[in-house]
């Protein structure tokens, strides 16, 4: 008996009860939200798979697969777009943000069930760890995400290009994050191979690094006479 977690989510209704019968003969367990915002509301670690639709309400499927990417439980998550558009900019954007596969309608529930086998084949070595246990060097703060390994920094799901030293200060103050982190405790830590480093290297960092991650930056306090910090 096969076995294994689906979440549909798409807007048209009579679509998603003829998968969620297929699928369930197919013996998946099948649960169906007929929008981002409904499907948001739901435990979605749980899920081996999510079949996302892109056209949507406010929040569109590709909204929504940023959303997931950027949360560390979620991230690992297969993903199908199943989606009428069929332009090559909407395939690379789906793929790009690290969907598994992309289906466009109409399409027939005998290609659905084949495409979703086959992707639960590729993944499910991956899903048999934790998300802490196969992404051990992710340090994450709501939707900011920092990849130690990759040395990359997504916001709200949208990679953000840091220079190497805004990179490993961002770094430091989050996994001090509750903490003020004095300037000579800084400068020891990122600046360690410079020979000499002014105090002002660090305010200027600290303002790109606001600018750059957005909404995050009101997290990263100031501390004056002390230094500086990033906020639970």
């Amino acid at each position: 008996m096969v076995t294994g977690r689906i979440l549909i989510v798409d807007d048209e209704e009579t679509l998603c009860d003829v998968l969620k019968l297929n699928l369930e003969n197919e013996g998946y367990d099948v649960d169906v939200a007929f929008s981002a915002e409904q499907a948001l509301q739901l435990d979605l670690k749980g899920y081996s798979l999510i079949l996302l639709d892109i056209m949507m309400g406010e929040i569109s499927g590709i909204k929504m697969a940023k959303i997931l990417k950027a949360d560390v439980t979620t991230a690992d998550i297969p993903i199908i777009f199943c989606t009428a558009r069929d332009s090559e900019d909407d395939m690379v954007m789906g793929l790009n943000l690290g969907a598994d596969d992309y289906i466009m309608k109409p399409y027939t529930v005998r290609n659905v069930i084949a495409r979703v086998k086959s992707v639960l084949r590729r993944t499910s070595g991956a899903k048999t760890q934790s998300p802490s246990a196969s992404r051990p060097n992710v340090l994450q703060v709501e939707g900011l995400q920092l990849d130690l390994e990759f040395k990359r920094c997504l916001v709200d799901g949208v990679e953000t290009k840091l220079a190497k030293k805004e990179f490993e200060l961002l770094a430091y103050l989050i996994s001090h994050r509750g903490k003020i982190l004095s300037r000579e405790q800084i400068l020891s830590r990122v600046w360690s191979d410079e020979v000499v480093v002014l105090d002002r290297t660090i305010d200027v960092n600290i303002t790109r690094l606001r600018s750059k991650i957005g909404t995050y930056g009101s997290y990263i306090v100031t501390r004056s006479g002390f230094g500086y910090g990033f906020r639970d």
